[in-house]
């Protein structure tokens, strides 16, 4: 059986619940800020579709400002008071941008990002999972989580692998163009 491959343009990055009252609590959040804040430049850089979910944002606050100043013009971006991020907005504008892959990142692994690996799978997507752009308050539940979701068929990569894998070609103009993000 061959193995899914993350491509452009069939690939659409969702960005889970990055937001003011809730990133200072995840362990190591400045690398998990700075992981999702490079992958998330990288999509814009490769075209690919940014869709952002915020949980209660009355409770939570707004996504961080560093992302949100990333975040020009977002393909999606809802507010939702369930876990999964999986709501008919970010279902619609996958199916507009005909997106056959979707790669997580964002807070908090064995919640919002775990339900929504699982809810998206369920819908027939190939789930990838930056593994270095995920977090969770406690060490002890983004482990099993991310377990989780790779038993359960996600695929696990981290920024700088998936990248990568989207350009698929060194020397090319669009090879330069993410460069200084692998740096």
């Amino acid at each position: 059986m061959a193995l899914p491959r993350f491509r452009c343009p069939q690939t659409a990055l969702l960005v889970v619940d990055v937001q003011e009252k809730l990133l200072p609590h995840i362990h190591e959040h400045e690398r998990v800020l700075a992981q999702v804040c490079r992958l998330v430049d990288g999509a814009r850089l490769l075209r690919l579709p940014v869709l952002v979910t915020e949980q209660y944002r009355k409770g939570l606050g707004p996504t961080v400002d560093e992302l949100a100043s990333r975040l020009e013009s977002p393909a999606v971006r809802c507010e939702k008071m369930t876990f999964s991020a999986a709501v008919d907005a970010v279902r619609q504008c996958l199916e507009t941008v005909q997106a056959r892959s979707v790669v997580l990142c964002g807070i908090e692994s064995h919640v919002c990002v775990l339900q929504t690996a699982l809810d998206l799978m369920d819908s027939g997507l190939v789930v990838g999972v930056a593994a270095d752009a995920i977090g969770s308050r406690r060490p002890a539940d983004h482990d099993p989580a991310l377990r989780r979701m790779v038993q359960a068929g996600a695929i696990p990569t981290t920024v700088e692998s998936l990248l990568l894998e989207l350009v698929c070609e060194a020397g090319t103009p669009l090879f330069k163009s993410i460069l200084p993000l692998i740096r």
